[in-house]
């Protein structure tokens, strides 16, 4: 079964220096419709204005990531980290006990648009911690790539949950096949462009809650990329 969010149901909220639209209820924008799925609870499409951002709060018990998009994104936090994401990098931080960390639109001139993605953990009160990796295009393009894991696998992120993140470039002829053990849910994300997902079809900001599947099937894209949630 499948279940369409489209883009434009999506939480807004605009503050002038920041643009977002909340997937899933956060902040002020809440719908008990959508209050997150299995342990996926957020997925923020931000885009922030040049020399703008986050200035410094906390985080306990989330494994959060940021996928960037356009733009570079600067990030610091309390661990003594702190790098600018670009297109193709991944950012995990797991909170854990506590972190305080800011982000922030490191051009003056562009906006940086990103994704930031919460995942509920397995497991609290471990120590926070923080990793970064970079995907190129081509290692995403006409195939999933693993991007997150619970163990790290395949050069990906590790994120303290029984869950993996894929993401994909596909356009054209393109065509991906995913398959959901028994028991499993799986979330699409279209972040850009068009495509189907089991022959319904989605664009970019569109997305599928999918249960009692066992096989998802995404083809006839049009400058698409996805993100691929296989979720407990």
């Amino acid at each position: 079964m499948l279940q369409i969010r489209k883009s434009e149901e999506r939480g807004a909220a605009n503050h002038g220096w920041l643009d977002s639209r909340h997937t899933f209820s956060f902040g002020h924008y809440f719908d008990p419709a959508h209050t997150g799925f299995g342990p996926l609870l957020v997925i923020n499409e931000d885009r922030v204005k040049p020399g703008q951002g986050f200035g410094t709060h906390g985080h306990r018990d989330m494994e959060i990531i940021s996928y960037v998009l356009e733009g570079a994104l600067e990030h610091k936090d309390s661990l003594g980290t702190g790098s600018v994401l670009h297109y193709g990098d991944v950012q995990r931080m797991s909170a854990g006990t506590g972190v305080r960390h800011s982000e922030f639109n490191h051009s003056q001139e562009e906006d940086v648009h990103f994704l930031q993605i919460w995942i509920q953990p397995n497991q609290t009160g471990i120590p926070p911690s923080y990793e970064e990796k970079h995907f190129a295009p081509e290692s995403k393009t006409g195939k999933l790539r693993l991007i997150a894991s619970s163990d790290g696998r395949e050069g990906s992120v590790l994120i303290h949950q029984d869950a993996a993140l894929y993401a994909s470039i596909l356009n054209g002829a393109d065509a991906v096949e995913h398959r959901l053990e028994a028991g499993r849910s799986a979330y699409v994300h279209v972040v850009r462009g068009s495509l189907s997902v089991n022959g319904t079809a989605l664009k970019g900001g569109d997305a599928a809650k999918i249960s009692g599947e066992s096989l998802l099937k995404l083809d006839k894209a049009e400058a698409a990329e996805v993100l691929l949630f296989d979720l407990p």
